[in-house]
This record gives C-alpha cells, sequence and structure tokens, in this order.
C-alpha cells in the first residue's frame, strides 16, 4: 500500500469552533443517503511547482510552513487503563509532538496484531471543560470493535498536555501538528501495521484533518470527515470567530492584516489552496440539516478536491444534524467499510 514519501510541519492555526459530539449509540433509519462520487486521484503539480506564491515571512503560521518542517511523533506511554471490554483496552496515553507533550486515548484490540490504525480527530470543545478521549466515544468504541487500534488525540493545550499559547488555542494548525505526529507515533507500537493507517475527523476536526493531508501527503492510506469545519479558513473566521471572540480576530487582523490586506495570508491557512497535494481517498459525511458547520461547506469541499484530482466522496444525510443523531450507525459502517477498501484490511 501507498505510504509517506516526505512529511513536514508547522505552527498554529485553524480558526473553528463546532461544537463536540454526543457520546451515546444511534439508531438507524431507512431512508437513503445521497452520495456524490468523483473522479480517481491524479499526481498533479504542487503549489510551490506552479509558482504559487508563499507567505513572505517565515514565521508566519501557515500551511506552507507545516509543508516545510519535520513531524517527529515519538514516546507514546501508557499512563493508565481505564477498562478492558470483550473487544478490546482502552487506556489513557502520552506522546510527543516535536516536543510537546500531548495526551489522549488509545484502543487496542485483543489480539496480537498487527492491525491497521486510525488516528481520531475531535470536534471543538472548550479546553477548560474538556477530559481526555472526549468527544468521538462512539467512533473509538465501533472502530476499536471493527479490528483498529483507535489513537485519540486530545490536542496541546487540552486534558494531560503541555498547556497551549493564547495564539495555538485560537488559531488551531499546531492541532494538525499533533494529528501528524499522532500517527508517527502510533505507527512505532509493534501491534500496528506502520503501512495501514488512517484518519478521521470531525467538525474541527475535520478541518484538522484536511489540513494533515495536505501538509503531509501518504502519512495515511485513507482520511474520513464528519460535518466538517470549511476548508477555508476565511468561512471559520467569520462564521465562529467574528461573533464569538471579536477581540481574537481584532488581534489577528492588527497582526497580519485583513483579509483585504493580506488575501495571501488568508489563503496559505485555507486546505483548499493546497488541495492537488493530496494524495489519500477522502470520504465526507454532513447531514442536510446541520446548522453548525454548513453543508455547502462540504459539497464545495468536495466539488474542489474532485477539481484536484483526489478520489473523494460525498455522502449526504437528509434531515441529519451537526450531532449524527439518527443516520449515524449507518455513517459509521460505510466509514469502517471505505476504511477496510482502502487500507486492504
Amino acid at each position: 500500500m501507498r505510504k509517506r514519501a516526505s512529511i513536514a510541519a508547522v505552527a498554529a492555526l485553524l480558526l473553528a469552533g463546532c461544537t463536540s459530539d454526543p457520546a451515546g449509540p444511534a439508531p438507524t433509519t431507512s431512508s437513503p443517503p445521497v452520495s456524490t462520487p468523483s473522479s480517481g486521484p491524479t499526481q498533479p503539480p504542487t503549489p510551490a511547482e506552479q509558482g504559487e506564491s508563499l507567505p513572505p515571512r517565515t514565521d508566519t503560521p501557515s500551511l506552507a510552513n507545516l509543508m516545510r518542517a519535520d513531524f517527529d511523533g515519538r514516546g507514546l506511554r501508557v499512563l493508565r487503563t481505564e477498562t478492558r471490554t470483550d473487544a478490546y483496552t482502552r487506556q489513557q496515553v502520552t506522546y510527543r509532538s516535536n516536543g510537546t507533550l500531548v495526551s489522549g486515548v488509545l484502543l487496542r484490540p485483543h489480539g496480537r496484531g498487527p492491525f491497521p490504525a486510525v488516528v481520531l480527530n475531535h470536534g471543538y470543545i472548550g479546553p477548560s471543560a474538556y477530559v481526555t478521549g472526549q468527544g468521538m466515544a462512539r467512533e473509538q468504541d465501533w472502530l476499536a470493535r471493527a479490528g483498529f487500534v483507535v489513537l485519540h488525540t486530545d490536542y496541546r493545550g487540552h486534558a494531560a498536555g503541555d498547556p497551549a499559547g493564547d495564539r495555538e488555542r485560537e488559531l488551531r494548525l499546531a492541532y494538525t501538528r499533533d494529528s501528524i505526529n499522532a500517527v508517527l507515533a502510533l505507527e512505532k507500537l509493534a501491534y500496528v501495521d506502520a503501512d495501514k493507517t488512517a484518519m478521521v475527523g470531525r467538525s474541527m476536526g475535520g478541518g484538522v484533518t484536511l489540513n494533515a493531508l495536505v501538509a503531509a501527503p501518504g502519512l495515511v492510506d485513507a482520511a474520513v470527515v464528519y460535518a466538517s469545519v470549511s476548508s477555508r479558513f476565511l468561512d471559520n473566521l467569520q462564521h465562529f470567530t467574528e461573533p464569538n471572540r471579536p477581540g481574537a480576530v481584532d488581534d489577528l487582523y492588527a497582526e497580519y492584516g485583513t483579509p483585504r490586506q493580506a488575501p495571501a495570508f488568508y489563503r496559505g491557512l485555507s486546505s483548499r489552496t493546497y488541495f492537488d497535494r493530496i494524495t489519500e481517498p477522502v470520504l465526507i459525511h454532513h447531514g442536510t440539516a446541520d446548522a453548525t458547520c454548513p453543508p455547502r461547506w462540504s459539497r464545495t469541499t468536495q466539488r474542489l478536491l474532485e477539481r484536484a484530482g483526489v478520489d473523494s466522496t460525498l455522502v449526504e444525510y437528509p434531515g441529519e444534524d451537526h450531532a449524527f443523531y439518527a443516520r449515524w450507525q449507518d455513517s459509521i459502517v460505510r466509514t469502517v467499510r471505505f476504511l477496510r477498501r482502502h487500507l486492504d484490511v
């Protein structure tokens, strides 16, 4: 299976918000989802090869800087075992993300392995209220029972990880670094098949996942995003941050300029600017009644992925909202089938 060619990293910026995920199971419904498949992947030139200008300041937070950096995910250490079920063991862990300590939970299926593995990127939950492993409990359980090792990263500044600075908390591309390093740390485990890894992200974590795909092509073999934030940074800034934290927007504009003054800066924070770097198949789930992250965002993202030659599919769930209650089980069955196909398990 295809695996990473070169990996390179960044500093801090995905502004998003999106509410946390519910933890309970969801019943199925009978109405079929609407599916929009795309064409297969190609290997188009990167934006740099096309001559696209990059931010002039080397210290400017950007996806371009993420692409230039190195990752060294390592040191995954078990803190304690939370529970043992009939199918897996769930443990609290920490790992290193370029020196920063990040916490999370690890679910290991019973058996010797090696197992395929998935990193989960959770949606927005206020760091002061967050507890380790929070946000994707349903996905954790289902994927572990399906035979995947699951590492749910808390991101820096959450739970037992090292503190995050104000800018890191507000401009969350540092979370992308933590997610990429989570894959690398996971792959070092003896019972993980390092050639069969994936990412699944929800809401804000969907944006983190898209950022990781453009920053580190070949890092994983497939990716799934649920009810994602926009792949355009300014959409998230205007939709979530301006009405809720206007002071943070003022600070951003004061340091880097307004969108009118510095359009290249804001394009450089948008994963869609670099979709032609993505080498992995992408499955997108979105409910048509999502009032938190509008479904038009995922429609636009999938259309641009397709235009960039990415093997991508958007599945819309009529009447489903951001939380994915009624149709969640339908979506996770589709997710597991997608991952098994592309990870060859």
